[in-house]
Formats: structure tokens, C-alpha cells, sequence
């Protein structure tokens, strides 16, 4: 199992990239990108998953971290629910966040 990442440990690590994942139910958790494009999830300790309600409250907790690039990610696995066609690959939507 990998190391876990907790926010303390990144404090002086320069992040290239900051994915937020958007579920349903308002819940929103982080995960960095590695340079191989992998995903690592963040803690916020070692026995907590950075995980948060709104979008506001984990834009600040990861406020203290140098990142590059900041995205927000929605997955939609309802497109049959509005007439859209089955899709092979996942209905993703990515979008660059301001910081």
C-alpha cells in the first residue's frame, strides 16, 4: 500500500495538479496527480480522508499547499435518465478552478 499524503507532509511540495471529485450527495475529497498521471488520494491526517461538504470548505483546507493547476471533476452516471445515448467511455467533466 502507498503512503499515504497527508497535508502536513505536502506543505512544501510544489503540486503540479489537484483533482477535486465532485459525488453525489455534496461530498467532495482530493487527490493529487503524479507526474506518471496516477492518482494519489489526500489525507488530512493519517486516519482522515480530506473530504469535505461544499467546494468552498476543501478550497480552503488545500488553500495552504502550492498547486499548479486546481480542477473540479463531476462523473454523471444519469444520461439514459435524460434521453442521452449509452456511452462506452465515462461522461466526465473536468474544469480548471481560479485559485
Amino acid at each position: 500500500m502507498a503512503e499515504k499524503l497527508t497535508l502536513a507532509q505536502l506543505a512544501n511540495v510544489t503540486l503540479d495538479r489537484v483533482v477535486i471529485d465532485s459525488f453525489e450527495g455534496s461530498i467532495y475529497q482530493a487527490a493529487m496527480v503524479t507526474a506518471d498521471q496516477t492518482e494519489r488520494p489526500l489525507w488530512l491526517t493519517e486516519q482522515q480522508r480530506l473530504r469535505c461538504r461544499n467546494l468552498t470548505e476543501i478550497r480552503e483546507l488545500l488553500a495552504a499547499l502550492t498547486i499548479n493547476r486546481l480542477y473540479l471533476r463531476q462523473n454523471s452516471p444519469y444520461d439514459e435518465m435524460v434521453g442521452q445515448p449509452h456511452r462506452d467511455a465515462p461522461n466526465t467533466l473536468l474544469i480548471e478552478l481560479e485559485q
